[in-house]
């Protein structure tokens, strides 16, 4: 597991800020929008481990890692390991510790030990290391959120950092080199940044697995394990009060007297702002204090970040560690822990319990490591273009500091958003600026749609109007077109009717034209029958002037002959003048009725130009009568259109 993601941000973030306020470290949180949604992310680089986020966060939006699966699945291959039990473990759990000890023990591991033990040599060495080189004013490190914060955000104060090892890597180094044991060891640990020290090269690679007490007691419960059988292989003296508050103050006390001034600071809204005034008083030189007794959590490890949350208010853990001192004091013996001794003796006997160990198997060093997570501080020209993108253009919205967007100051947030770990969007007064500047600017628009809206409506009235009209125009219209239909199917039988009779009177031409026809052949029968008449009239008139000859020829005798020969050419004279009398009516009949033939060829041409406009207008009719009954239909449908139009 890398330490760099150590603490991490699950799908619970809401982006509350709340995390960003609590943060030692001005750009540990990076505030982002995924999918729309804001977050408050880890930047791991910058992160000390110090678990102020996981105990403010209301959402349960922070979570860790350890090693504590890990651990056991090796325990579960019968690989070697032992524990070394951090001192809050029987606190917290006084009357469940020694079976669960026992549980793990049956389940393959081999040895148990108190890192009081260790916290006592880090006692040991402490004292002797500021003997030997007349260190005053060094600065405890049994807690690695602290060392982390020194190693990247105050790496002035790595000089004063004592260079001795932690209690749990003093009992680590006895074990390894003084116990000569060879497995894996796990530490039980309150602490979620044990792990940044377990990792830290600096610590040579001694402990393998942090195992958090909420981790660990979730497995074991889950799982049953649990046993009787636990008896501890090493057991440690004052140093079981290193968790408490001042615990390491009072083991100075015990081996230095009270006239030695330790400073305790502890919490992670106190000890990071005490580092920096510390720091300050180092460069102005002034007084220092033989120790300071500095602590990442308010209560000390045995409410370290990495116990269960029912034990962060359970009191009786105070209870339990002043009994543990009580036992301690109340060694008898050559025990340096015997409250009767003098501070001297103690100290003394405590060197004589340690004259086996050598003071540079406990030295540790550390890393300067500020120049990956140096934070930018912005000039005047930037400050004051941030402040621009912020809205903030007056030294009255520059200074602010509500400390909604989780800093102390609208410096600060300044300085993230140069950074790059924070947006305007985290701005209170930005984003009222901005829902401000929305507000006016939909009043501006509502009263523009207003204006719209109204024009709009008086539009639609003049528009209903209008419609009005147009129906009534419809109305008009349809009634036209209805009289229209009735006027064509009048038209229509009208057409008929007289096509019939056109018909008929078609037919009557062509009658008389046969019947002038036939009057035509009679005429020329006529003109013949007189021609012949003439003919023989002329004959007759030839017969009657022989006869008259003769009867003059005859004399008296044929006078009665004479007077028939002057009758017969009388009548054949008449018979001529009738002939051709006939003759010339029958011309006159004849002219008339060419005439009448030409009249009537034209009547009959006329008809059928009458019929063929007839059957025109018949299929005009029927024309008229589609388009009528398709304008009818568009019209209703235009009026419907119309009426629901209004009734909108």
């Amino acid at each position: 597991m890398k330490t760099e993601n150590l603490i991490y941000t699950n799908e619970s973030c809401i982006g509350c800020n709340r995390c960003i306020s609590v943060c030692p470290v001005l750009t540990a949180n990076r505030a982002i929008t995924e999918n729309g949604k804001d977050r408050i992310e880890v930047n791991p680089e910058q992160c000390i481990a110090c678990g102020a986020c996981m105990d403010a966060c209301e959402h349960r939006a922070r979570n860790y890692y350890d090693d504590t699966e890990k651990f056991f699945e090796d325990l579960r291959t019968d690989k070697k390991l032992s524990l070394l039990v951090a001192p809050a473990f029987p606190a917290n759990y006084p009357k469940e510790y020694k079976a669960i000890l026992g549980g793990l023990k049956k389940c393959g591991v081999n040895h148990i030990y108190s890192v009081g033990f260790g916290a006592d040599i880090t006692t040991w060495a402490y004292v002797n290391y500021i003997t030997k080189n007349n260190f005053a004013g060094g600065v405890s490190q049994p807690c690695p959120a602290i060392v982390n914060y020194i190693e990247r955000y105050e790496p002035k104060l790595l000089g004063k950092l004592m260079p001795i090892h932690s209690p749990l890597m003093c009992a680590a180094v006895y074990v390894k080199k003084y116990l000569n044991v060879t497995d894996s060891l796990a530490f039980i640990s309150p602490c979620v940044a044990k792990k940044t020290e377990i990792d830290d090269p600096n610590t040579q690679g001694m402990v393998q697995y942090n195992v958090t007490f909420q981790n660990l007691m979730e497995y074991v419960r889950k799982n049953h394990i649990s046993d009787n059988s636990y008896e501890e292989d090493l057991e440690g003296g004052l140093g079981a009060v290193y968790p408490m508050p001042g615990g390491l103050k009072e083991n100075v006390y015990w081996f230095c007297g009270n006239d030695t001034f330790v400073q305790q600071v502890e919490g992670e809204r106190e000890v990071y702002k005490y580092l920096s005034r510390y720091r300050e008083r180092i460069e102005a030189k002034k007084e220092l204090p033989f120790m300071v007794d500095a602590l990442n959590c308010s209560g000390g490890c045995i409410y370290g970040t990495g116990i269960e949350e029912a034990k962060t208010e359970n009191e009786d853990i105070e209870y339990e560690i002043q009994r543990i001192r009580n036992r301690s004091e109340s060694a008898a013996g050559k025990s340096a822990f015997n409250k009767k001794l003098s501070p001297e003796k103690r100290l003394k006997r405590l060197n004589q319990q340690f004259n086996s160990l050598k003071l540079e198997d406990f030295i540790r060093k550390y890393t300067d490591k500020s120049e990956k997570v140096k934070i930018k501080r912005p000039s005047q020209e930037e400050l004051k273009e941030i402040f621009q993108t912020m809205g903030k253009n007056t030294r009255e919205e520059q200074t602010i500091n509500c400390g909604a967007c989780g800093y102390d100051s609208c410096k600060e947030m300044a300085t993230a958003i140069l950074n790059g770990t924070n947006n305007s969007r985290s701005c209170l007064h930005y984003i009222k600026e901005l829902a401000e500047q929305e507000e006016r600017q939909a009043k501006e628009a509502a009263e523009q749609i207003k204006q719209a809206n109204e024009e709009e409506m008086r539009r639609v009235q003049v528009l209903q109007e209008v419609m009005a009209e147009v129906s009534k125009d419809f109305e008009s219209l349809n009634h036209s077109i209805t009289e229209l239909t009735a006027g064509n199917a009048n038209n229509a039988e009208e057409s008929s009717s007289i096509s019939n009779h056109m018909g008929e009177v078609n037919q009557f031409c062509e009658e008389v034209q046969q019947s002038l026809t036939s009057v035509t052949e009679l005429l020329g029968r006529l003109e013949k029958n007189n021609n012949d008449i003439t003919s023989v009239a002329n004959q007759t008139n030839l017969l009657s002037l022989n006869a008259s000859i003769e009867a003059a020829r005859a004399g008296a005798a044929g006078k009665g002959f004479a007077v028939v020969a002057s009758e017969i050419k009388a009548l054949s004279d008449v018979s001529k003048n009738t002939a051709t009398d006939s003759n010339n009516n029958k011309d006159a009949i004849s002219e008339t009725l060419n005439r009448v033939m030409q009249e009537t060829e034209s009547l009959v041409k006329i008809v059928k130009e009458v019929e063929q406009l007839i059957t025109n207008l018949a299929a005009s009719t029927e024309e008229i009568a589609a388009s009528s009954d398709m304008i009818e239909d568009l019209s209703k449908g235009l009026e419907d259109k119309m009426k629901r139009l209004l009734e909108r």
